[in-house]
């Protein structure tokens, strides 16, 4: 394999990437290897045509296609190594020569790491809110603290009201036919927490057990079955039941249940406390973001579009993986949102410019302050891992690769940069 590199405009380059004959024919007979016993020539058993008969019969480059799947990832990963670049995109490949016989050439465009100019970032001023708890603050987080331990009490002999939970068999209809999903018994829905299409909830408010009731709705013009956005549509509902949360008392007993203090005093001031911590970091990283946006109004560089492409690709795909530990596909999402995949990577395209910038803009503050990360540093990162991942530090040193190792030394450096923003601001 050979790679020649032409450099190009905002940070593009072209890889031309060939790939001697010879190994494309012994990639050719591999492939010819793999499926022999799938192709049928007449007058010649299942799998034992001549490879000749084969490309005769189908053409030279039958299986070219093949050959190329399994010689030029390996070709690609090599050229970037011999190219010497710092490649940040997926490529772009141009298929120049595919033909049996012959080499294969291919042109593969990429996006190669940008250089930044940094202006100024050091005594840099910005504007975010002390971290102070209010009483309204407090008031929360004692009603949440509440909420965690209400217990469900069935009501009789009330209507359905707001923070109620409604017990309800429903039948949906649009102009008097039943649509997809729209059916359900014995389904839970708490009045007012907008669950359901709007106006749906507000019409049972005041309905009695056993009652029956027809609820006039419609269907937002945005919702994401489209063959129901938009339309009027009817439900049936029978209310069942009614429950609702007892909240417990604040008192020194529900403290001394919820904590480890015997008064309520004494839990307050903890969860005072608590929240305290909680909003000092907040307030810290809002800062930090503040100063790391500014340094990066300050600085020079020239993010190549292929660059944003790739990283709201990635970004798509962690929402993905997010999607799916709460039990939903991506393509679920899609359908239900009418979403396309590239509206969805367009979607996230002015927050991936904008992770690059700050990214590139802190490695630069790093680089430029010689900021690195110690074994101290390594150290203290891996024994927070072991504990987090409940595993022995020298089992996380073996799981890390040489890659994921210079990724944590890196992303150190970066938090050191920010540090040293922090520490400089006026």
């Amino acid at each position: 394999m050979s790679v020649s590199v032409e450099k190009m405009e905002h940070n593009l380059a072209k890889l031309t990437i060939e790939i001697p004959a010879e190994e494309v024919a012994a990639a050719e007979e591999r492939a010819y290897q793999k499926n022999r016993s799938k192709i049928n020539i007449p007058g010649f058993r299942k799998g034992k045509a001549p490879k000749k008969m084969i490309e005769h019969m189908y053409g030279a480059d039958v299986f070219m296609e093949d050959a190329v799947n399994d010689l030029l990832p390996d070709a690609y990963e090599a050229a970037c190594k011999e190219s010497g670049l710092e490649i940040v995109s997926r490529p772009e490949i141009d298929y120049k020569q595919v033909e049996h016989g012959k080499a294969i050439v291919v042109d593969a465009v990429v996006a190669v790491k940008p250089e930044v100019k940094l202006g100024e970032y050091k005594g840099l001023s910005v504007d975010v809110a002390p971290a102070e708890v209010t009483d309204e603050d407090l008031e929360a987080e004692l009603k949440k603290a509440q909420e965690q331990n209400a217990v469900e009490s069935d009501v009789e002999g009330r209507a359905l009201k707001e923070g109620d939970t409604a017990h309800l068999d429903y039948a949906g209809t649009v102009d008097g036919v039943a649509f997809n999903g729209g059916t359900a018994e014995n389904q839970t829905l708490v009045i007012g927490s907008h669950s359901f299409i709007d106006g749906f909830e507000d019409q049972m408010i005041g309905m009695n057990i056993g009652e029956e009731k027809d609820l006039n709705v419609t269907f937002p013009e945005n919702y994401g079955e489209k063959s129901l956005a938009g339309k009027a549509a009817v439900f049936h509902v029978k209310l069942n039941g009614i429950s609702e949360k007892i909240l417990p008392e604040l008192d020194d007993e529900f403290a001394s249940e919820v904590s480890e203090f015997e008064t309520l005093e004494e839990y307050k001031a903890d969860v005072k406390a608590k929240l305290l911590e909680k909003k000092q970091e907040e307030a810290k990283t809002a800062k930090e973001n503040a100063l790391a946006e500014k340094a990066v109004e300050n600085a020079e560089m020239d993010i190549p579009e292929m660059m944003i492409e790739s990283q709201a690709e990635d970004m798509v795909r962690d929402f993905g993986q997010r999607l799916q530990m709460q039990g939903m596909q991506l393509e679920q999402y899609m359908k239900f949102t009418g979403m396309t995949m590239p509206q969805l990577v367009e979607q996230y395209k002015a927050t991936a410019k904008k992770r690059i910038q700050t990214r590139l803009v802190l490695e630069a503050i790093a680089n430029a302050e010689s900021l690195e990360a110690t074994e101290e540093d390594l150290d203290a990162e891996y024994k927070k891992m072991a504990e987090q991942y409940g595993m022995e530090i020298d089992q996380i040193k073996q799981y890390m690769g040489e890659e994921d190792a210079k990724t944590m030394k890196l992303d150190l450096a970066v938090q050191k940069a920010l540090d040293l923003l922090l520490a400089e601001a006026k």
